[in-house]
């Protein structure tokens, strides 16, 4: 199916509806990504400028579907951005090996002068029904408003689990990805392993008998003391459950004693925890992401 073109359908909305206030909605371009991150290093205290731009510009360089925004919308007001929406829009594959696109809605913030043109910059930007637009970092008290934009909980929240603790698995091997050592990946799973080594992930494959299996992490700290390695990408999180005590001992080996994991309910065969205070991720669109699947979100390209 050809994609919506957003550029020529979100300007026209916008200009019937806001002929008066002199602000559009239009496409973040290239030029703008300074004034960009400006602007949510404003509504993002904790975050910085550089921070923005490092994963602004790892998203530029990745290739992205055709025919949609480069980086999301924005208000526009005589030219300058008084209002984001970034979209991190990719191609990836679905469990039936079809090629589905879809939309990390990354971050949203509006200067207060701006903020009742907020709702008609989420709804134009994600309109099109042929995009699964997903949202994995939702601040509780916007809950009830994304709820309230179309979007369905898929995600209820996190397991905080110690793997090394769970007894290995004979014959398993685990080793962390390198180029020319995809034999029984798919040409999706090599390309998704190198592209988040490069933004410095940890790729890694396990292999037993023959089969191999595909993971990403992501070392972090809390509090910037406890280390904790977050899986941002399997093929289903019940193989790191059978593979805890393999992929716990490599994962130890490399600083990280703690693992967490998307999850709807506790995992009996992981010594640890489930909570549902932080974790919980939103979708709207033909094909919600499954748990232990945030490949090429902003926890990869822009949270290191």
């Amino acid at each position: 199916m050809q994609p919506i073109r957003k550029a020529e359908t979100v300007s026209d909305t916008a200009a019937q509806a806001q002929p008066i206030a002199g602000v559009r909605i239009r496409e973040i371009k290239t030029a703008d990504l300074a004034a960009v991150a400006a602007l949510l290093t404003r509504g993002f205290a904790f975050r910085s400028e550089a921070y923005w731009l490092r994963g602004l510009e790892r998203h530029a360089a990745r290739p992205r579907p055709v025919g949609f925004p480069a980086f999301g919308y924005c208000l526009d007001h005589g030219g300058v951005p008084v209002g984001v929406i970034l979209l991190l829009f990719s191609n990836v594959q679905s469990e039936d090996g079809a090629v589905i696109v879809r939309a990390n809605v990354s971050s949203w913030y509006v200067e207060p002068a701006f903020r009742a043109f907020s709702s008609m910059l989420v709804r134009a930007a994600t309109r099109d029904k042929t995009v699964t637009y997903f949202n994995i970092t939702p601040a509780p008290h916007t809950w009830s408003q994304v709820e309230a934009q179309g979007f369905s909980v898929y995600c209820k929240g996190q397991i905080y689990a110690a793997p090394a603790l769970s007894r290995p698995v004979a014959g398993v091997v685990i080793d962390e990805f390198a180029d020319g050592a995809g034999n029984g990946l798919s040409a999706y799973e090599i390309d998704l392993l190198r592209q988040h080594a490069d933004w410095g992930c940890l790729s890694v494959v396990a292999r037993e008998a023959g089969v191999v299996r595909p993971f990403v992490f992501q070392k972090h700290h809390v509090k910037n003391v406890l280390p904790i390695y977050r899986l941002l990408y399997c093929r289903d999180t019940a193989d790191l459950a059978r593979l805890a005590g393999n992929l716990g001992r490599f994962l130890l080996g490399r600083g990280g004693l703690l693992v967490r994991l998307d999850a709807n309910a506790a995992m009996p065969e992981l010594v640890g925890w489930y909570s549902e205070k932080r974790g919980r991720k939103y979708a709207k669109g033909p094909h919600p992401p499954r748990l232990g699947d945030l490949a090429f979100t902003e926890a990869a390209l822009f949270d290191r």
